[in-house]
């Protein structure tokens, strides 16, 4: 009896111990947790450290390997549609020109970049990334809640991949092809993109505002990488919001004189 005391004692006492070291393993920083034939996933150069990735897989190219595809491929869409701009029947002005560049490149980014990360939960784990994989293990480095996936991160960019993508492609022929709807449509996906920031940086505020590994990252990619969507958005609506106010009032002008021309929301002019 006294033994089976004295085993059962061994064995409870045992147990207490690997739930000591368990507890001390899940309290240590990610970049010190190793454990099997290797770790419960690598060492991960995210902020928070204390940010938890299982099965994580390095990154396995370098910033310049990833940026350098990214910036020639935006620049060739830029110039692709605009010479092919240059050769729309309607003549269009310079400015109008300009913004089917822009939309052309955040239509494709919406719904290629932003759509991998939505549709691809695992990016971080795949142990043979692809391109766009390694696109947002680097983009993480200067916000975590994307390789940490973030709820509301999530919802944003689905939104934006799924909506605004397309929307902005719409935006693209809408110009090309001088519809009376373009500005509308461009005024309504300028505001989409402007909320989506705005609860970009908001929620990023309200969680604790540390989720960069450095001042660089925090610059050149949390603010840097999204001023444009900030920015360039803001000027096209102001001046869609213009353009429509001044189609509003011709027709008004035209109806007080007992006419009912349609007028509708000409391109051409900047």
């Amino acid at each position: 009896m006294a033994d089976a005391a004295a085993a059962a004692g061994n064995f409870l006492s045992s147990i207490a111990a690997a739930c000591g070291r368990r507890e001390t393993l899940l309290l240590r920083r990610p970049d010190q947790i190793q454990i099997g034939s290797g770790i419960m996933g690598h060492p991960h150069p995210y902020a928070p450290p204390e940010l938890h990735l299982p099965g994580f897989v390095p990154l396995q190219l370098s910033q310049g390997e990833i940026l350098v595809p990214y910036l020639a491929t935006s620049i060739f869409v830029l110039l692709a549609v605009w010479l092919i701009s240059g050769r729309c029947g309607g003549k269009l002005s310079k400015t109008d020109r300009c913004l089917m560049c822009w939309w052309a490149f955040t239509g494709l980014t919406h719904i290629i970049i932003e759509g991998t990360f939505v549709f691809a939960p695992n990016f971080f784990t795949n142990q043979n990334p692809s391109y766009f994989d390694e696109v947002w293990k680097e983009y993480s480095k200067g916000d975590s809640r994307y390789v940490a996936r973030d709820p509301a991160t999530v919802t944003v960019e689905g939104i934006t991949a799924v909506l605004e993508g397309p929307a902005s492609l719409l935006a693209v022929y809408a110009i090309a092809s001088g519809k009376s709807y373009s500005h509308i449509l461009q005024f309504t996906v300028c505001l989409g993109q402007l909320y989506g920031c705005l609860v970009y940086f908001i929620t990023a505020y309200l969680d604790g505002f540390n989720f960069w590994v450095s001042p660089f990252y925090f610059w050149a990619y949390f603010i840097g990488a999204n001023s444009s969507w900030v920015v360039i958005p803001t000027l096209i609506a102001i001046r869609s919001w213009k353009k429509i106010c001044a189609a509003f009032q011709v027709e008004k002008g035209w109806n007080l004189r007992g006419q009912s021309p349609i007028t509708p929301l000409r391109h051409g002019t900047s």
